[in-house]
């Protein structure tokens, strides 16, 4: 496990190869995409929304990253968007965060939702989708670090075997995904439970967390692997941008919130909560009781109408009649008897035959 194949793993499908580096990345974005949702669900908003936001945010967030890439080290502007080149690889996951939370801005300014309510319950997920992403750097064998030399040291996943270069180096990139996954842990399981006021601290939290991850781990990578465009470390300095802003915005939520409500968490003036209130999807969107919800108890009871359960016993009833109604066309119909064998009933309510026909036929039979 230790080297895999260097030259553009991938499947093939019909001819087309998809790199193992892009299904990495496409993993991480799904699972974040679906625990976003879940933890939307959780904090009193519709999950509908991360739909909304996937559509918008992921494409943005891929432009801006390749941009990043091409800006920051310094390639010439024709080759930005080439297919050739696109192929070849040049995303920087800093340019990704900064076009999706843009873009994630600007789809809550215009739906009218908190962009930080929505954002405590996305953009902590981003942790887990990079730590997942990091194992594309595995299967393309790149972003490690410094050569191990030990061969007591020279086993997977401190050290990672380089087929280019003929030897072992540190698995920078498992140390990240590993960090990463540690800091996803812990920001999710705090926004699971957490209730009171402001929202916006775990956004924050997480430009800290991957701060200072990237600002301690970029220096120590392989030169060739760190973006010096013009010969300054952009990702370092973007790095230390972020755990400024980072801690910048959670005490300016904390002192903000101690001015408004006397309180730096919660509030003793009124409603501590700050996720109270429940943010729909749409203008018909209603919500209805929910273990997950953390109020889903104060919501009534969906109508069994809505209900999963109920749409999916009458799409399995629709199936059956159309099935039978096709088999009922297909049967031969039954022979009408003709005039001649038709008996005509008595007055009396009985067999048109008397007696003595109905012995001899009794008797033939």
């Amino acid at each position: 496990m230790a080297s895999l194949l260097l030259d553009n793993p991938g499947i093939d499908i019909f001819g087309f190869r998809i790199y193992y580096y892009a299904l990495c990345i496409l993993t991480g974005i799904i699972t974040a995409t679906a625990l976003s949702a879940l933890l939307m669900k959780r904090r009193n908003i519709s999950p509908d929304l991360i739909f909304t936001l996937f559509v918008f945010c992921i494409p943005s967030a891929l432009i801006c990253a390749r941009l990043f890439y091409c800006i920051t080290d310094g390639m010439n502007i024709r080759y930005w968007f080439a297919w050739e080149y696109i192929r070849e690889g040049g995303l920087s996951i800093i340019g990704g965060v900064i076009g999706g939370v843009g873009m994630g801005v600007v789809v809550c300014l215009v739906k009218k939702v908190s962009f930080f309510r929505a954002a405590d319950c996305v953009v902590i997920t981003i942790l887990l989708a990079q730590a997942i992403g990091r194992w594309g750097n595995f299967f393309n064998q790149e972003v490690f670090g410094s050569p191990v030399t030990d061969p007591s040291q020279q086993w997977f996943p401190w050290a990672v075997y380089v087929d280019s270069r003929g030897g072992w180096y540190h698995a920078f990139f498992f140390y990240e995904s590993v960090i990463n996954l540690v800091g996803f842990a812990l920001l999710y399981s705090a926004a699971w439970f957490f209730t009171k006021k402001p929202n916006g601290l775990f956004t924050f939290a997480y430009f800290v967390w991957y701060g200072t991850v990237r600002a301690i781990m970029e220096p120590l990578r392989d030169p060739s692997y760190i973006l010096s465009g013009g010969g300054v470390p952009w990702s370092q300095v973007f790095s230390y941008l972020m755990i400024i802003l980072g801690v910048a915005g959670i005490m300016t939520l904390l002192l903000l919130n101690y001015y408004k409500e006397g309180k730096f968490i919660g509030s003793k003036k009124g409603e501590p909560c700050g996720i109270k209130e429940y943010i729909p999807s749409t203008k018909d969107d209603v919500p209805y009781f929910s273990k997950i919800n953390l109020f889903g108890a104060e919501y009534p009871e969906k109508p069994e109408e809505l209900t999963f359960r109920y749409k999916w016993n009458r799409f399995k009833d629709k199936i059956r009649r159309t099935s039978r109604g096709k088999g009922e066309e297909q049967a031969p119909a039954a022979a009408e008897p003709s005039d001649e064998t038709k008996e005509e009933p008595a007055a009396d309510g009985k067999s048109g035959l008397d007696g003595a026909e109905r012995t001899d036929r009794k008797d033939e039979t």
